[in-house]
């Protein structure tokens, strides 16, 4: 396929701020002779436990608005009857001993942990998910890494799908990609023979009716939007049965607008009526684009030093045809690499996610 290169965009021309020495200078100096310099470290505000903890709460609705959190650890115990929000991005958060609660948590750069949990609703997004000692949890999941749940048991699971301005950002600061969400590759780590602990939510599961929107003054702040088409993280099928036999792999290379690009090409597809399957953003270097991309690979090798990739598989009848005429409509002045044909489509899909499962340790 005949692709070019889209043009990058000039960083924009401006003058950072001076950083003041510690202590200052001149008048402020001569003010404080005699006393110890007040540095910056000295300054900052104490961490209060409380302010990122929920404790013991029944029957309220709580949560932290944007900014409040600033990637600190979190802590929820012993809820029950609560609806609990987290808009915000943390480093881990423990849920422990909470029973029939509906709970948002935001971007997680390190772990979500729920253990001894009942009856709970949840949306999360997150680097490493795990439960233990859980029962009847549904959730809408983001994460990067494949979910564990041990000794848990009526686990069900959704694509995680939410909106909300700061939202993006947070996910930046949390170092996860929209693009990395495993929520259906379950592992269960207490298998029972017989027995299927786990199972997804029903496809036409809205976020809504699980967790509803808050409805305290404060949190309804937040300009929060539920629809499907407005989510952060694009809607994947994940591991439910595909409607055709045909796939198509789809991979855009860094730049400038690579995410604007992967999300318009998946909002094209889908108005279609094709099926994003999966996507996945990750560094490839020379000899894994000569086993994905095979005969193409030296065109693409050259790319691969901007950054990581981002892969789409879409899935239907015509698939193929479909993201070929898109990409030549649409994306004209970007080199993409698509599938060629229905016979090499599957093969292509296999070679990139097999690439990339290994490469994310999974």
């Amino acid at each position: 396929m005949g692709c070019f290169f889209s043009r990058r965009r000039k960083p924009a021309q401006g003058g950072q701020q001076q950083q003041k020495e510690p202590g200052g200078g001149g008048q402020e100096a001569a003010a404080g002779e005699g006393k110890a310099p007040q540095y910056s470290w000295d300054q900052r505000p104490k961490v209060d436990p409380k302010d990122y903890t929920f404790s013991g709460l029944k029957s309220e609705t709580v949560g932290r608005l944007p900014g409040k959190v600033a990637g600190q650890q979190f802590v929820i115990q012993d809820c029950e009857n609560c609806s609990i929000y987290v808009f915000d991005h943390s480093a881990t958060i423990t849920i422990d001993d909470c029973v029939n609660c509906q709970i948002f948590l935001g971007p997680v750069k390190g772990s979500v942990f729920f253990r001894d949990c009942k009856d709970c609703k949840c949306i999360v997004a997150c680097q490493q998910f795990r439960t233990r000692d859980c029962r009847k949890l549904e959730v809408f999941l983001c994460c990067a890494t494949q979910p564990i749940i041990e000794s848990s048991t009526g686990m069900k699971f959704g694509c995680f799908q939410y909106y909300y301005p700061e939202l993006a950002l947070q996910f930046k600061d949390a170092g996860l990609s929209i693009f990395n969400n495993t929520w259906s590759n379950i592992h269960d780590f207490t298998p029972v023979s017989g027995e299927n602990n786990w199972g997804l939510l029903p496809e036409t599961a809205v976020v809504q009716d699980y967790v509803p929107l808050p409805s305290s003054e404060e949190l309804k702040a937040v300009r929060i939007s539920t629809d499907a088409t407005k989510s952060i993280i694009p809607i994947t099928r994940g591991r439910r049965q595909k409607s055709s036999d045909e796939s198509c792999l789809a991979v855009f290379f860094a730049g400038d607008y690579t995410t604007a690009n992967a999300r318009k090409l998946i909002d094209e597809m889908t108005s279609k009526g094709f099926q994003l399957v999966q996507t996945k953003e990750v560094l490839m270097k020379a000899e894994d684009a000569k086993r994905v991309f095979q005969q193409c690979a030296s065109e693409f090798i050259p790319l691969l030093e901007k950054g990581p990739v981002v892969a789409l598989e879409f899935n239907g009848d015509g698939a193929v045809e479909g993201c070929q005429s898109t990409i030549n409509e649409v994306f004209s002045g970007t080199k993409v690499f698509v599938s060629e044909s229905k016979a090499s489509a599957s093969q292509d899909v296999d070679n990139f996610y097999n690439f990339a499962d290994m490469q994310m340790g999974m």
